[in-house]
């Protein structure tokens, strides 16, 4: 079986990088991936004992008034190590907390230390323990990553409202469980050698499809049929599934180190986003495989997926009294199986094959015959030879509006018997003489990080699969440990003495199993006869190019790189592809040189290279200036022409050793033919000349020339003239490009004062044009030097997105960062030919998501361009627009509000949009609703609610201004008070009425509510009986159907079950219950109630992705 086993998390793990902070801090990157989750797997192989292990609560007072970056825990021991947290409470460059294990002492520990640690770290939610966030990791911290944790723990805006439980009265609690385990050297450990299997990379997120393709791999029928696809050599795996698939099977089976799934991934079609996305692994089984079952047909290999993962079952309903039954065949590829409430895999099946019975309300309609009571189910027409089993170890919680984990234990055979019990999982057609018995071959696992348990040939041998690490694993950690559940680690003395239940986060999500008849056909042999001779040449190649660079890399020491930039390269180059300075070294000539060999006889190769003769070369050292710029420094003297090549690279560049770069200067004589250099004194400066043409706002390189120091610029004009191809006499302007960072340095040069005062050196740049008459100045965008390099040192090309689309381009402006606000949308509208400009709203782009940032651009909210598209240290190109119906400083003084309105008779409820300045108070949100809604009479008095997790909070005084109501988290409901709630009588309560219903979980009763609360007037004395005539006539609920609800008094959670005798004003305090949501009629009954078509949270970009691959 192949057992995958995922990670202990309720949150969207799309979000999810585990990162080492200080690489946040020090280097400025908002996300470092894990490449590796240094898994368990370090401790693999070790005698078995319990490693020592601990629970830390750490509380915080007053944690909203924390005003420090960073906020460390008290130092706790575990394993005679110290530990403590870290946190950032308001997140470390993004807007979710950021939450470490750190190792406390690291700064005094001596050189080289190194602990491994598995670790979970919890928010605790205070209302509900249900909700609390717990994520968890393991971790060899090292004196370079000394912390480790998640950067993007939770959001801020969920764990700072105050509804949500996780900071109460000011208080937050996080608690960390760590285990202590013994180090194996993981840097050291080779795969391939220790168990002849290779892993894979994770190139972000991935781990998800890592542990699929690593299951999908060592079912060898599958390998074989996808080396069987049609390929050819004319393919490129990034764009062909097929041959990607192809390729990093070959690897996975060639390979001696771990393999690369960046080719799969771009066939996919997926970008880098998708890929640092965790998708639901399930999802992409299943899209990957009908996407391979649509690339076979047609081919050798057509029906390969049905023959392997196709199984049937039927649907069925038989009517009891009558002689009526309906069935529908249908296919399945996996299998998904309830966990909760489930001990094993049978009862799941068991489960899955229960007979419902359809009657009294829920009768079935049969043809003919009408309402009939009924048996419905599904059984079994036959299963597949590989059976997949999707264990639904995740599920939707309405109140969260998330996915929470199910942690809970479950247990699953080595051997499956579906024939068991009398094959009382088959339907009468399945066909008896096939044996269901199935053997485990894999299992995926989940514990904040996917990987796999595989037994490749169905041994007793199993493995783990964790990315680029595989190693040994026995029988019960494969199995037993994958189960999930609880498990009572030893106490550790002097620390939390009592012992806790540390609970398994780290359980088996997909099971697949291989049906013993056919496992001699599916666990078949495939060796290189299989693979096309196209593939196995391309990875042949690809296998010796790699040699060749591996090889390049170990005798890197013994070359350098000589980069040699000649005139024609600053001709090629200055104002095309740079404007500023003299070349790019990275587009010149490069020679790759031992650095034994002397320098004359580099020459040798350069006058072979550029047919000009070693006495007519001179070669000029770079230097980096502390302006920042790169200029030609000193011509290289006859006897560092004699050293080696390796000795004048340390000359050259005591900073930067990487290479050597050098411009050749190479003097032409009247034939253009090379002659030897002139003599240089130290009176002689030589000076770099570019001419801007402000007409055709053009800057090209002219050519060099060597001047006297003491010489003025006056005695060069002409040859500067000839140079540009005027007159002799033309008169220009002469001017000294100086730096170009921060900001552009281009200041006038006086052409009567020598070149040693205008401070004039080796390698200095100066730009000259025709000055321009003063009447015609406006006529050019940029009439001089200075405004031209101005212009381009700020030019910028921003992408604009539509923000409904904001993967697609829809226009492209060419602007100056230095635009403000105003020209930036004046240009947006322009193009978009909108006469306001005011109605366009603009969104900056982050970097790391690549998605809109959540909160839009304010009108006039920053001063230039540059603000809009710089995103913490990086720049980005990318701005996002909407066009508004209102201009937005309008709308920025006003408040938006979604309000669901309930109507007092009709079952129905409207949500509606309501606009209005931020000043205005409940009372105007009233009064502007009134105007779209339906009231039952006209003298109706309306009042607006809070109401989160299906409670009702507050009743919001009319007075209260609507600027700080957050309608983001929690709904507000509209609905009209009914008469009798204004008559209240001196003794006449009024009191919360929720729906809830009772879940067990971890031992420990829950309460849940649901659906629509409301409140209700009690008199004095009014019985439960009396109370339940009205309540059912206000909801309209059948005598059958009510008399299975029970009603309790909850007063923090806690029920207390009510007798239709006892008087139910007597257990309501007299106070005022609009705060006291937790003091509540209950009405228990099941949750049937239909949900509302709209959603509570519409937050902006929050949605996960489904899985598309869309080659």
């Amino acid at each position: 079986m192949t057992v995958m086993t995922p990670s202990p998390i309720d949150q969207q793990e799309d979000e999810e990088m585990l990162v080492p902070h200080s690489d946040l801090t020090d280097n400025h990157q908002p996300m470092e991936v894990v490449s590796q989750a240094e898994n368990a797997n370090t401790v693999e192989n070790q005698p078995v004992e319990d490693p020592p292990s601990s629970r830390f609560t750490w509380k915080i007072d007053n944690f909203s008034r924390l005003n420090t970056k960073k906020h460390y825990s008290d130092v706790f021991v575990v394993g005679g190590y110290k530990w403590r947290i870290l946190i950032f409470p308001k997140g470390n460059n993004v807007d979710h907390l950021s939450m470490y294990l750190d190792v406390a002492d690291s700064a005094s520990l001596p050189y080289g230390w190194s602990r491994y640690a598995q670790f979970s770290l919890a928010v605790v939610n205070q209302i509900h323990s249900k909700y609390s966030i717990r994520k968890d990791t393991q971790h060899q911290f090292n004196a370079r990553e000394s912390d480790w944790g998640f950067t993007s723990f939770m959001p801020l805006g969920e764990l700072y409202d105050p509804c949500r439980g996780y900071l109460v009265n000011d208080t937050f609690v996080v608690e960390a469980e760590v285990v202590v385990r013994k180090i194996v050297d993981y840097w050291a450990y080779d795969s391939k050698k220790e168990t002849g299997y290779v892993g894979l990379k994770n190139q972000g997120a991935t781990c998800y499809m890592n542990s699929l393709l690593q299951t999908l791999y060592h079912i060898p029928y599958f390998r074989k049929a996808v080396y069987h696809m049609p390929t050819t050599e004319n393919d490129m795996p990034s764009g062909s599934i097929p041959l990607a698939l192809q390729s990093l099977f070959y690897k996975l089976q060639y390979s001696d180190s771990s393999v690369a799934t960046k080719e799969l991934t771009k066939s996919f079609g997926w970008d880098t986003y998708d890929s640092f996305m965790q998708h639901d692994v399930q999802e992409l089984n299943r899209v990957l495989c009908e996407k391979l079952e649509d690339k076979m047909k047609g081919t050798v290999v057509e029906g390969t997926i049905q023959q392997l993962f196709e199984g049937h079952h039927m649907n069925y309903i038989e009517c009891i009294n009558v002689d009526y039954k309906s069935t529908r065949k249908e296919s399945f590829y996996d299998l998904q199986l309830d966990v909760k409430g489930c001990r094993d895999v049978y009862a799941s099946f068991d489960k899955y094959v229960e007979v419902e019975r359809l009657e009294g309300d829920n009768k079935y309609q049969a043809e003919q015959y009408g309402l009939q009571d009924a048996k419905k189910g599904v059984l079994f027409i036959d299963f597949p030879p590989v059976l997949q089993l999707q264990l639904k170890r995740f599920e939707y919680d309405f109140m969260r509006d998330t996915m929470v984990k199910i942690n809970d234990r479950y247990e699953f055979p080595l051997q499956l018997d579906l024939d068991r019990d009398d094959g009382k999982y088959l339907s009468p057609e399945a066909d008896r003489s096939v044996r269901n018995l199935y053997t485990l071959h894999s299992g995926g696992v989940h514990g904040g990080h996917y990987y796999a348990y595989i037994r490749p040939t169905l041994s007793d041998q199993w493995y783990k699969f964790d990315d680029e690490r595989v190693t040994k694993e026995d029988m019960k950690k494969a199995l037993e440990e994958q189960y999930g559940g609880e498990e009572l680690p030893q106490t550790n003395p002097g620390f939390n003495n009592t012992p806790f239940k540390f609970t398994k986060y780290s359980n088996a999500y997909m099971l697949v199993y291989i049906r013993e008849s056919d496992k001699d056909k599916i666990i078949c042999n495939v060796d290189e006869k299989d693979i096309a001779e196209h593939l196995r040449e391309r990875l042949k190649k690809e296998q010796e190019e790699k040699e060749h660079k591996k090889k390049e890399k170990a005798e890197a020491h013994l070359y350098t790189i000589i980069k040699v930039a000649r005139d024609d390269d600053l001709a090629e180059q200055i104002g095309k592809g740079i404007c500023f300075d003299l070349v790019d070294h990275d587009k010149v000539r490069s020679f790759h040189i031992q650095k034994q060999m002397p320098f004359n006889v580099f020459k040798e190769e350069v006058a072979r290279e550029f047919g000009i003769p070693v006495q007519f070369q001179r070669f000029w050292l770079w230097a980096k200036r502390q302006n920042h710029t790169y200029r030609p420094n000193r011509p290289l003297t006859p006897l560092e022409e004699t050293q080696s090549v390796g000795a004048l690279k340390e000359v050259s560049n005591k900073v930067h050793n990487a290479e050597l770069k050098l411009f050749l200067e190479v003097e032409l004589g009247l034939d253009l033919r090379p002659i030897a250099p002139p003599y240089k004194t130290k009176e002689d400066i030589l000076l770099f000349f570019k001419h801007y043409d402000p007409e055709k706002e053009e800057l090209r390189y002219v050519g060099r020339l060597f001047v006297k120091s003491a010489g003025k610029p006056t005695e060069i004009l002409s040859r500067l003239n000839k140079m540009a191809g005027y007159a002799p006499d033309e008169d220009i302007n002469l001017y000294e490009e100086i730096k170009f960072e921060p900001s552009v340095m281009c200041e006038p040069i006086d052409k009567k004062i020598t070149f040693r005062a205008s401070q004039l050196e080796d390698g200095d740049i100066v730009c000259f044009q025709k000055p321009l008459p003063v009447e015609s100045t406006n006529q050019y965008r940029y009439p001089d030097v200075p405004s031209f390099l101005e212009y381009v040192h700020n030019r910028q090309v921003v992408h604009f997105r539509s923000l409904e689309k904001p993967k697609e381009d829809d226009f492209c402006l060419e602007m100056s960062r230095l635009y403000t606000y105003d020209d930036v949308v004046e240009r947006v509208a322009q193009q978009l030919g909108l006469d306001n400009p005011s109605k366009i709203r603009l969104t900056s782009h982050n970097c790391y998501s690549q998605q809109p940032k959540p909160q839009p651009i304010k009108y006039r909210g920053v001063d230039h361009l540059s603000d809009m598209l710089f995103h913490y240290n990086q720049t980005s190109d990318i701005l996002y627009f909407e066009v508004l119906d209102i201009p937005l400083p309008e709308l920025q003084g006003l408040k938006t509000l979604k309000v669901a309105f309930h109507h007092a008779t009709k079952d129905e409820v409207v949500i509606h949009t309501i606009r209005l300045p931020k000043q205005s108070t409940v009372g105007d949100v009233i009064n502007d609703l009134k105007t779209k809604v339906e009231l039952s009479h006209p003298d109706a008095e309306l009042r607006l609610l809070e109401v989160f997790y299906n409670k009702i909070y507050k009743i919001f005084p009319p007075n209260e201004k609507i600027e700080n109501i957050n309608d983001q988290y929690w709904t507000l409901r509209a609905e009209e008070i009914p008469e009798e709630e204004k008559n209240l009588g001196p003794n006449d309560r009024l009191i919360h009425v929720y729906h809830f219903t009772k879940e067990t979980a971890q031992n420990q009763m829950q309460i849940l509510n649901f659906g629509e609360p409301f409140f209700l007037v009690i008199h004095e004395g009014e019985t439960l009986a009396e109370i339940k005539v009205r309540i059912q006539r206000k909801l309209q609920v059948p005598d059958e159907e009510f008399a299975k609800w029970k009603f309790a008094f909850l007063s923090l959670g806690r029920p207390e079950y009510l007798q239709d005798s006892d008087i139910v004003s007597s257990r309501f305090q007299r106070r005022d219950v609009y705060g006291a949501w937790e003091q509540y009629l209950g009405l228990e009954h099941s949750d049937n109630i239909p949900k509302r078509a709209y959603a509570i949270n519409q937050n902006r970009h929050t949605f996960e992705k489904p899985v598309k691959i869309y080659n």
